[in-house]
């Protein structure tokens, strides 16, 4: 059985929803573990359930919540482990993707990611919301690009199971600037690579990003755990 596709929500309506219970999950304002209703969930937006219903199937569709019983949902939380985990085999799979897409790229998708590396580096350091989501559905986007040339659907579908959306852009909220600054010269340095058609470099400066990322994403989780105890 194929995994399902995320489902289009119906109307402006329901991508708004999306969006605003999505960044509310990026942000921490609902943090790991948060239990909701769509009840509850349409009178903080200030919306009718239908639109709200809409965005909670795509939101369950891409893990960051989950059916409790009755009618709750819950914020999905990740186990260090499953961090750990996560990293891991982003490292294998996307240095790899880089690898293929050094070799298969078009031109007009080397040139869209230096375009995507560049919109990212304008942004940092992030001064608003808006930079943050810019921020995010630019680093989304080039991933993907990246993911689209490497042309392996199994590679494709392999990824698809283990990145877990919510966990990226916490990560990202993590940053420090100086974290950002390297980050965006880490997507600047790939689509070089991949631009000029250098898998070994593509792969390497794939793997340099996503380590950092990892280490970042490890000192936090840490951090909070010392915090509790």
């Amino acid at each position: 059985m194929k995994d399902p596709k995320p489902v289009p929500p119906k109307g402006p309506a329901a991508e708004q929803a999306y969006h605003a219970i999505r960044d509310s999950i990026f942000s921490g304002q609902l943090n790991e573990n948060d239990r909701v209703t769509e009840l509850e969930l349409a009178d903080t937006l200030g919306m009718s359930r239908t639109p709200v219903r809409e965005a909670v199937k795509r939101l369950l569709l891409e893990g960051l919540l989950t059916r409790d019983a009755g009618p709750g949902l819950r914020v999905v939380a990740l186990q260090d482990d499953d961090v750990q985990q996560i990293f891991e085999i982003r490292l294998m799979l996307e240095s790899y993707a880089a690898r293929r897409a050094a070799k298969y790229a078009t031109p007009e998708e080397a040139a869209e990611m230096r375009a995507l590396a560049q919109r990212m580096a304008d942004r940092v350091p992030p001064r608003t919301e808006e930079d943050f989501r810019a921020l995010s559905d630019a680093n989304e986007a080039f991933h993907g690009l990246v993911l689209q040339a490497a042309r392996s659907p199994r590679l494709k579908a392999m990824l698809s199971v283990v990145v877990h959306l919510a966990l990226v852009a916490r990560t990202f909220r993590m940053y420090r600037e100086a974290d950002m600054q390297r980050s965006a010269r880490h997507h600047i340095e790939i689509a070089e690579a991949i631009t000029a058609r250098s898998p070994e470099w593509a792969a390497m400066a794939m793997s340099i990003h996503l380590q950092a990322a990892a280490d970042i994403a490890r000192a936090d989780r840490e951090a909070a755990a010392r915090a509790e105890g």
